[in-house]
């Protein structure tokens, strides 16, 4: 399967880039640095693509707060990685951190 995001209606969808992640893991959207374009309604689209069926989400609301106040996150890394990971000679293989906090 493969994930994606679209963002206030179809077809925008989110492009990945230095402050935007897509899990394929997971499936999970990763903001940083969240700014006002990021405001709206995110559908994640999830796709099979062996036979091409489409399941969309739940419309999730991102809003930004205007009192002021920030949340205060202690550091940590987030890591699922198995214990082992086996892998073909010459094939690609993925392993997903995040660091979250200040």
């Amino acid at each position: 399967i493969i994930y994606s995001w679209v963002i206030n209606e179809f077809p925008s969808f989110v492009a990945e880039d230095s402050r935007r992640f897509i899990s394929q893991e997971t499936g999970n959207l990763y903001i940083s640095k969240v700014q006002t374009s990021d405001v709206g309604s995110y559908i994640c689209l999830v796709k099979n693509t062996v036979t091409n069926a489409r399941v969309l989400s739940p419309p999730t609301p991102l809003t930004l707060r205007n009192d002021g106040v920030m949340g205060e996150y202690e550091p940590k890394i987030e890591v699922h990685f198995p214990y082992t990971v086996t892998a073909a000679r010459g094939t690609t293989v993925k392993m997903e951190c995040f660091a979250l906090g200040k």
